[in-house]
């Protein structure tokens, strides 16, 4: 079956800069100049009328010509910058002035290791690249001179920094450059999906995600009446840990959160202790989280303890969320109306599908315990067989979507386009299914890349293996949480070194090469070989269901 949101349809807008849906809309004029910005850990806070100004002057700093005082930035010389940090305000303005003059970025983890960022910046080609002073030395590792790395959210003697370029564009009075004209296909930035592939992402995407937020907030405010926040200045004070790189955290820090008047208390790294200090300190009412983080907060002593009298919502987003983890956090917040829960991923910007209130859309959308969802305004979906059918009502099988924010594809890996992204479908590589009501998405899936990980480990020097498959198993620490296991096939010489010696040395490289939660958490197993199709496709289920079978059988 083919599905359509229950949403109206989204309004026709023309194409333009997205600059001017999130900062020049006549409903901005009448808003007080608030806090908008605040770094817990410094302490640093920007106000609204503050921070558009930054994002204008720096938008002139980086266009104008050399000449003038600026960097010179044009996309049609091809430029591109890589932006390498922790989640700061500067960070945010950054992104944003890049995006008034139609320059894209990248958005490079911050926990990357060499290795990693190598692989992502051969993706993204970046001209220039602005890091904080911590990730200084990898910046330097991309190989561009040092005149092309810059500092973003502090200074080091030597380079040039963000907070610098601002300041000569106003001290020097150089003629502020006005808004570059972009279509719904300019490219935006690249995020990074699973470590592996760089999507691109359009104004138009942009443009098409705010305006779903924009058509959800519509139809929620017919049904709830609008929430009073007990706060100095009576704004909701949101409280994001996500990094700004990762899709969620990108959209509702730099994206959505202008869409009302409204304050952003970020995190550049996670610390449980500031977190708790941080909600009493700002008055916070909202909180994004992500499951993990969940499980570690609801099993944290001072979760019982601490002040957070003032938190009414809480969204959780990025991984499925069990109903019990829910549970916890509904007893401990026993006002709060419901979890903010939805599905995405960055091929589609971010949102597929959202949790509805009750009674919204006429009574339409239901929420329903174990779902993610219905699907997000402009968003189409089906569920597809094996074998390229369209799967019924409660059928498991492989979600395509398409809509406005479907990404432009992959950059420097036209088959993995090719494959993704089909005559206007996404295909999301997640299995679910879609009830009998029409409306309600179940979601199970990896978190991370298991070609990633198994190209990792056949790169191993001492050629150990000849054939691997990587996959998610249980044993992580949720129910539902899946954490990578290998299976090898020993070449002769990892035969004669012997199984211990080889799993030592595979996991070793692993986690000298990957980020910890790519680390092999759930072991490597050895087999003979490693089932596959027909057509040569791996049986990663064949290999998961065994295993699940052996550590059943122990128990």
């Amino acid at each position: 079956m083919h599905y359509k949101s229950l949403f109206p349809d989204l309004p026709k807008v023309p194409e333009s800069n997205v600059h001017h849906l999130l900062f020049n809309r006549p409903d901005q004029k009448e808003w007080p100049d608030y806090t908008l910005f605040v770094n817990a850990a410094t302490g640093q806070q920007r106000s609204f009328r503050e921070f558009i100004e930054r994002v204008r002057d720096g938008a002139t700093a980086l266009g104008a010509d050399v000449a003038h005082g600026g960097l010179g930035l044009r996309p049609e010389n091809g430029e591109l910058v890589g932006i390498l940090s922790e989640n700061c305000p500067d960070y945010v303005a950054l992104m944003h002035s890049l995006l008034a003059i139609t320059v894209p970025f990248a958005l490079f983890p911050s926990a990357l290791t060499q290795y990693e960022f190598k692989h992502a910046n051969s993706l993204a080609q970046a001209t220039r690249i602005f890091a904080s002073p911590s990730l200084l030395l990898l910046a330097l590792s991309s190989g561009l001179p040092a005149d092309r790395i810059h500092i973003l959210e502090g200074d080091n003697e030597g380079y040039t920094s963000y907070d610098q370029l601002v300041a000569s564009a106003r001290n020097n009075s150089i003629p502020r450059l006005p808004v570059r004209h972009a279509t719904k296909d300019t490219l935006a930035y690249l995020i990074y999906s699973s470590g592996t592939n760089a999507v691109m992402i359009s104004h138009g995407n942009i443009t098409g995600a705010a305006l779903g937020a924009m058509s959800s907030g519509k139809e929620q405010a017919k049904v709830r009446p609008p929430t009073v926040w007990n706060t100095p200045n009576g704004l909701q004070v949101t409280f994001i840990v996500l990094p700004v790189y990762h899709s969620l955290g990108l959209c509702t820090i730099s994206f959505l959160s202008f869409l009302k008047a409204s304050t952003i208390v970020m995190l550049p790294k996670w610390s449980v202790d500031l977190f708790f200090d941080s909600i009493t300190k700002y008055h916070v009412t909202t909180l994004y989280l992500v499951p993990s983080l969940i499980h570690q907060l609801v099993y944290h002593p001072r979760f019982k303890t601490a002040d957070m009298s003032l938190v009414k919502s809480v969204a959780s987003g990025a991984a499925y969320l069990p109903p019990q983890l829910a549970d916890q956090v509904y007893a401990r917040f026993p006002d709060m109306e419901r979890f903010a829960e939805g599905y995405g991923l960055s091929e589609f910007t971010m949102t597929v599908a959202m949790k509805p209130i009750p009674g919204q859309l006429d009574g339409r959308a239901k929420p329903k315990p174990g779902s993610a969802g219905i699907l997000y305004p402009s968003v189409e979906a089906r569920i597809v067989r094996a074998d390229g059918s369209l799967a019924g009502p409660n059928e498991p099988g492989e979600l395509h979507v398409r809509g406005p924010t479907a990404a432009l594809g992959y950059r420097g890996n036209e088959q993995a386009t090719r494959e993704t992204f089909v005559d206007g479908w996404v295909l999301t590589g997640d299995q679910m299914r879609i009830d009998e009501d029409g409306d309600t998405l179940k979601i199970s899936g990896m978190q991370v890349s298991p070609f990633e990980i198994e190209n990792t480990l056949l790169e191993q020097p001492d050629k150990l293996i000849t054939d691997v498959s990587v996959a998610g198993v249980s044993g992580g620490r949720t129910s539902d949480e899946r954490i990578p296991r290998a299976w090898v096939v020993l070449s002769s010489a990892g035969a004669a070194l012997g199984e211990k010696e080889v799993v030592a040395r595979l996991n070793g490289w692993v986690k000298e090469r990957l980020s910890r939660h790519k680390w092999l958490r759930g072991g490597i197993g050895i087999v003979e070989t490693i089932p596959k199709s027909p057509t040569g496709k791996v049986l990663r289920r064949v290999l998961v269901e065994e295993y699940e079978r052996e550590v059943k059988a122990k128990l």
